[in-house]
């Protein structure tokens, strides 16, 4: 299956734990994808549980209130296929969404585009805090058609340790991910492209080379086409 060639090839550049390689992923995003559809197949408390993989996944994670469920949303251009609130940690589960789409190819994709619960703060127990944190990671450890993981990042704060701690981690962990950006329609152009930057030059003090990533807003559709087309690039692969 070309989607485990590939997540083969990822695995193969973490050669030095937190120094992996990204340069496969430095290309020209040329494809333009279209999503045909988007629905909702189901929510799992364990990585066990979760659909058969069978097709390509791409799953979303970030602190709470990162905006997650908006830019979804966006992505896949419905308002209310992953459910926004105002509750940090309202995400609890893995939640997988059957996704078809296609290129100006003619070539048609089907894959699963996953919410995960968010890391870090929220108003719960340390209980169920550390419950989440083990279900996430035996998630993206242990789900082998994982293609890449966006881990989303607020644009309107400067790095914060919690985001450079997670990303290091996965680095460790040896999984295939790339940065987005989020709410850049919250700041001025100045100030986002500021913290982009601060944040890529404390990634530069571990990693040898840095991780592609997006700025992004669900309020003005930012970023939407490359996202697309980057995953589109990966479903080529």
């Amino acid at each position: 299956m070309r989607i485990f060639r590939h997540l083969a090839k990822i695995t193969d550049i973490f050669v030095e734990i937190l120094k992996p390689k990204f340069s496969q992923y430095f290309r020209i995003w040329s494809l333009i994808m279209n999503i045909h559809t988007a629905t909702y197949v189901i929510s799992s408390p364990e990585v066990d549980k979760c659909p058969k993989a069978d097709r390509p996944e791409f799953a979303f994670i970030g602190r709470s209130n990162v905006g997650k469920s908006s830019l979804i949303n966006m992505i896949v251009q419905q308002k209310s296929l992953a459910k926004t609130s105002g509750t940090p940690g309202k995400t609890q589960l893995i939640n997988h969404f059957d996704v078809l789409s296609g290129d100006e190819k003619g070539q048609q994709y089907r894959w699963y585009l996953v919410d995960l619960p968010g890391y870090g703060f929220a108003k719960v127990s340390q209980s169920q805090r550390k419950s989440w944190e083990k279900m996430i990671e035996n998630y993206i450890v242990k789900r082998e058609n994982l293609a890449n993981l966006f881990v989303l990042i607020d644009g309107r704060h400067k790095p914060q340790q919690v985001d450079l701690d997670f990303v290091n981690k996965l680095g460790r962990l040896r999984v295939p991910f790339s940065l987005v950006f989020t709410k850049a329609d919250k700041e001025t152009q100045k100030i986002v492209a500021g913290n982009v930057d601060a944040f890529m030059r404390s990634l530069k003090e571990t990693w040898a080379e840095l991780p592609p990533h997006f700025v992004t807003s669900a309020v003005k559709f930012t970023g939407r086409n490359k996202l697309l087309s980057f995953i589109a690039e990966i479903l080529n692969t």
